[in-house]
């Protein structure tokens, strides 16, 4: 199995919440792991960008100019972004080309899910995912795909570009709402209105283990991806952030629970003859090596269900 990987995935952010060594610390640790295979991808195109994001955005993040647009993800810009998000969109880019012709493959960088048209938002400066999707279409891979989003926090911006995009399906599975920059722990107090193409449900906390309700939820709405016509690929969000340990998640999610999530969604893309891009997503807990052993178990779960040895 093919997974992407660049050192320059990791913008200079400095010391933040968002462990940015993560990206080296996963790849590190696949390399490790037989049947796997690190590549490094081409940048994207600045009119990959243009396909999703406006002018003035795009400008900006090149930029730093105005500030505020450019800070808009919510860490601080500098030089090395511009390249760097070219990059980990890149990787998400490769890792669907090559999903299309190998069945699965991966990309050791996140899709930056809450991206939207015109700004970042929650540490996601592009959204690789629909960036992705649309080049595909542009070169004539690919008609119709669907997002399938398991971060912990709800993927506002893929949802509001998805609203537009009526070829494409995205579905949300969250623990923590997220709107206007802001997370929300506690999802019974709001929702979303989903339209025929975007769907959210939130896991609420039982109290106890969460993993079953979890399952249950996989089992009640992926079928929804493949309702009326199968897409012609999938590109999954596998979130570390839903982790118990994780100091956003209320949920009760151990490396357990993850990784049968994980083979699940696997097993499921296998089933229906979809193929399926996997990329990384959030994780803040303080001890990054329960971050990376999140996204060192879906390249596992992929592997097994796979059989690739």
């Amino acid at each position: 199995m093919k997974l992407y990987h660049h050192p320059a995935f990791a913008a200079p952010i400095g010391d933040h919440v968002m462990p940015m060594r993560k990206f080296a610390l996963v790849a590190e640790q696949v390399r490790k792991i037989p049947g796997l295979a690190i590549v490094p991808p081409p940048p994207v195109a600045e009119s990959d960008l243009l396909r999703v994001h406006t002018p003035e955005y795009v400008a900006a993040i090149q930029s730093g100019q105005p500030r505020a647009l450019a800070e808009s993800q919510k860490f601080p810009w500098s030089p090395e972004l511009f390249p760097s998000v070219l990059l980990t969109n890149g990787g998400v880019l490769a890792a669907a080309i090559t999903a299309l012709d190998d069945g699965v493959s991966g990309a050791l960088a996140s899709g930056f899910h809450h991206a939207c048209a015109g700004h970042g938002e929650g540490f996601c400066t592009f959204n690789g995912l629909v960036v992705a999707l649309e080049a595909l279409r542009a070169a004539g891979r690919i008609r119709t795909a669907a997002v399938l989003d398991l971060d912990l926090h709800y993927g506002n911006g893929t949802a509001s570009l998805a609203a537009s995009r009526p070829w494409m399906k995205a579905l949300s599975l969250y623990g923590n709402d997220y709107r206007d920059n802001v997370p929300y722990r506690d999802v019974t107090v709001r929702h979303h209105e989903d339209g025929p193409n975007h769907f959210s449900a939130p896991i609420v906390p039982t109290g106890g283990s969460d993993g079953e309700n979890l399952n249950r939820l996989l089992d009640q709405h992926l079928p929804w991806l493949v309702e009326g016509a199968r897409p012609d690929l999938l590109i999954y969000q596998a979130g570390a952030d839903p982790l118990r340990d994780d100091p956003y998640s209320p949920l009760d999610l151990t490396h357990e629970d993850l990784f049968l999530r994980d083979k699940t969604v696997f097993a499921f893309a296998q089933t229906h003859s979809l193929p399926i891009a996997w990329v990384l997503a959030g994780g803040y807990t303080p001890e990054v090596e329960k971050v990376v052993q999140v996204h060192v178990n879906t390249a596992r779960a992929g592997r097994e269900i796979y059989c690739f040895s």
